[in-house]
């Protein structure tokens, strides 16, 4: 069996188990409870793949959601402990609720997450990849908006791509219109399309590693 069938397999599992947990009201100890219901049901999908902190601040910026998921990836010869070409690669997430958005909005949570990867980034050369993903709950996505983040991809490479890569990605949502937006690197939007059937893999993080 391949390194992909097996890791597609372990996703299958993990997302029936995730399922049956989200239905029943199951959740780890460590994952905190959320006032707002919407953000609540977003966060019993990404609980089994990030890290989840509640009401964080970051770089002067509040956030009711941040996630962390890390990832490692290695090979090795004929034992476990003869590993070489190790690459880990991160996905930072933060989510906000705001009142509204608008173009200028996204261009100023770009510029900041560019000033956060220059922070938070220990650049080597086993660093792989980093995404910082900012996703905006909102009442409504103007259509400025949506054709800002439908287009919008944002990929830095390190050192020439010596040390790798970050990405920038935005997610918006509007959940009481039913509508969400992402950018063209992240397949975040079936954590946060509550109202829709998962659909086929896209080109986010997990895809590109498996």
């Amino acid at each position: 069996m391949s390194d992909r069938e097996t890791a597609e397999d372990a996703d299958e599992v993990a997302a029936a188990d995730l399922d049956e947990k989200t239905a029943t009201g199951e959740a780890p100890e460590d994952v905190p409870v959320w006032d707002d219901e919407y953000v609540e049901r977003v966060s019993g999908r990404l609980m089994h793949n990030f890290d989840l902190e509640k009401g964080r601040t970051v770089a002067g910026e509040s956030f009711t959601l941040y996630g962390r998921m890390d990832i490692e990836s290695r090979k090795q010869l004929f034992h476990a402990a003869l590993n070489y070409a190790n690459h880990g690669s991160t996905e930072h997430l933060f989510v906000a609720r705001r009142d509204s958005v608008g173009v200028a909005d996204l261009e100023a949570d770009v510029e900041w997450a560019h000033d956060l990867a220059d922070e938070w980034i220990d650049a080597d050369e086993e660093h792989f990849s980093t995404d910082f993903t900012v996703a905006l709950v909102v009442p409504a996505i103007p259509a400025a908006v949506r054709e800002f983040v439908e287009g919008f991809k944002d990929r830095t490479l390190i050192r020439y791509g010596y040390y790798g890569h970050y990405e920038v990605n935005l997610v918006v949502v509007a959940p009481e219109r039913e509508e969400v937006v992402t950018s063209r690197a992240t397949d975040l939007d079936r954590a946060f399309d509550l109202w829709a059937e998962s659909e086929a893999e896209s080109s986010g993080l997990l895809s590109r590693l498996f």
